[in-house]
């Protein structure tokens, strides 16, 4: 899958929202047992999208998501919005058991929610408001020497619910390139399976600002020594069954490589105000950072142009790597993930 435009005034709005309820949490919206064992795509979404003249994007019917419906058969905690380290905000899923149909696309949104007093100990990096940007910016051409930068790890995550760990070991890896001209692919399945409780519950969500404090205080091996378990992905239709999280084996798969030497770690865990001003500034300065919006319905229907919310039930919130910002030739302000 390509780059995504997500618009900046929308993601600014849901960052700011998100700061208001980094306690109580912000509920999706309360949504009916049929709601939830119905498709994601919808004919209806789609074409209000194409009619709508001010969408700034273009809806599709996604083959990707042809068999997937809303809910996902699990029971897990309340949602809940929250500033992090290193990626700012994320979300956690609210999902619900129904017999019958699994759905999967809720699968692919898990982020648990990190107390006020974790957040509030976290130190939170400033940047001069003096610092000046560009109008457009993007990781691949800043850092063009970085091949990880454009290398979409994540396109397995549909059986399990890592976009928390892919979004953490991508940004730490593109990093490493940035900081120390060192190309190299590290390891989720590291982070996913020996993280533990720490974490959260691996493929049923994780909390980033845990991850980060794994990736400082314990580091993860390259990819070559412990590669992603789930090798298919969702290239077949459904992308069933969802997997258990792996269990963590601390060997390389390879004779030749010791676990410990493997290891690569982050200097500290730390997070950034959610003014866009400071998130660019993150960006420019120090690489790409790992982010979460909120997801509804209409997201699942993007083909291209510059998404933002146009219609559809709140359904949680996704994590992933931002990359760099742009302005459309229709003035629309965007983020590249």
């Amino acid at each position: 899958m390509g780059s995504t435009l997500l618009s900046l005034a929308s993601l600014f709005l849901a960052l700011s929202a998100s700061f208001l309820h980094q306690i109580a949490g912000a509920e999706t919206e309360h949504l009916t047992s049929s709601k939830l064992n119905s498709p994601i795509l919808q004919d209806s979404i789609a074409k209000q999208i194409n009619e709508n003249p001010k969408a700034g994007w273009e809806a599709a019917i996604n083959p990707r998501f042809s068999n997937f419906t809303v809910n996902i058969q699990l029971s897990l905690h309340l949602p809940c919005y929250y500033p992090c380290s290193y990626y700012y905000d994320y979300i956690i899923i609210n999902v619900v058991r129904i017999s019958g149909k699994v759905a999967q696309f809720k699968r692919l949104l898990g982020v648990k929610k990190t107390s006020r007093k974790e957040l509030t100990s976290t130190p939170v990096i400033t940047h001069p408001k003096s610092l000046k940007f560009p109008k457009n910016f993007d990781a691949r051409t800043a850092w063009s020497q970085c091949s990880t930068i454009g290398r979409i790890l994540g396109y397995p995550l549909g059986h399990c619910g890592s976009c928390w760990a892919f979004g953490a070991v991508e940004s730490l890896q593109d990093r490493f390139c940035i900081h120390y001209d060192v190309n190299i692919t590290l390891s989720v399945n590291d982070l996913l399976a020996c993280c533990g409780f720490l974490c959260g519950a691996g493929c049923n969500g994780g909390e980033p600002l845990h991850a980060w404090r794994y990736l400082s205080h314990h580091g993860v091996v390259t990819e070559e020594c412990d590669p992603y378990f789930d090798q298919i992905g969702c290239a077949h239709p459904g992308c069933e069954p969802g997997y258990k999280t792996p269990k963590c084996v601390k060997k390389c798969v390879g004779g030749n490589l010791l676990w410990k030497k493997s290891k690569h770690y982050s200097v500290s865990a730390y997070r950034v105000k959610s003014d866009p001003s400071d998130i660019m500034a993150e960006v420019y300065k120090n690489g790409p950072v790992e982010v979460a919006f909120t997801v509804y319905e209409d997201f699942a229907h993007y083909k291209s142009g510059v998404y933002k919310h146009i219609t559809g039930s709140a359904l949680g919130g996704h994590a992933v790597k931002l990359i760099g910002w742009g302005t459309s030739d229709d003035g629309e302000d965007y983020w590249v993930s």
